[in-house]
């Protein structure tokens, strides 16, 4: 399948919709997902047109594998779970539901439920303080 320069991701590393960012380098783009599975929830992307990790090139996921340990660092000290899950999903087949490449980091904790992703929009006053937070614990 050839990469839809139109998707979601795509228009927010071109600036054409909102994000609440957490991190951005030359290669990579951090913000939080506006529909989380969990507060907190943010989602890593390289700016390399890639749909799947096996159509990005291996410097670049290495700079999003990088920026995927200091932003989940930052997530779980600024939420203060105890636990973190990274999800990245290749291929619709697999739950992969926009086709660009991702890492979703996710704070988790015994017992806590996870809402179903992409299904309930978030408040956009509620992300903002979480994003906050989470930079100032970069």
């Amino acid at each position: 399948m050839a990469y839809d320069p139109n998707n979601v991701f795509a228009r927010i590393l071109r600036g054409e919709l909102p994000k609440f960012q957490i991190y951005e380098d030359d290669l990579t783009l951090s913000f939080l997902d506006i529909m989380p599975a969990t507060d907190g929830h943010t989602l890593v992307i390289p700016k390399e047109a890639a749909e799947t990790l096996f159509d990005c090139s291996p410097d670049v996921v290495a700079a999003t594998i990088r920026t995927t340990q200091k932003v989940a660092a930052a997530v779980k000290k600024a939420i203060s779970c105890p636990g973190l899950m990274l999800v990245q999903l290749n291929g619709a087949e697999a739950g992969q539901s926009i086709p660009h490449l991702h890492f979703h980091i996710l704070p988790r904790a015994h017992g806590l439920d996870m809402k179903l992703h992409g299904r309930t929009m978030a408040d956009p006053k509620t992300l903002a303080p979480i994003a906050d937070r989470i930079r100032a614990a970069l």
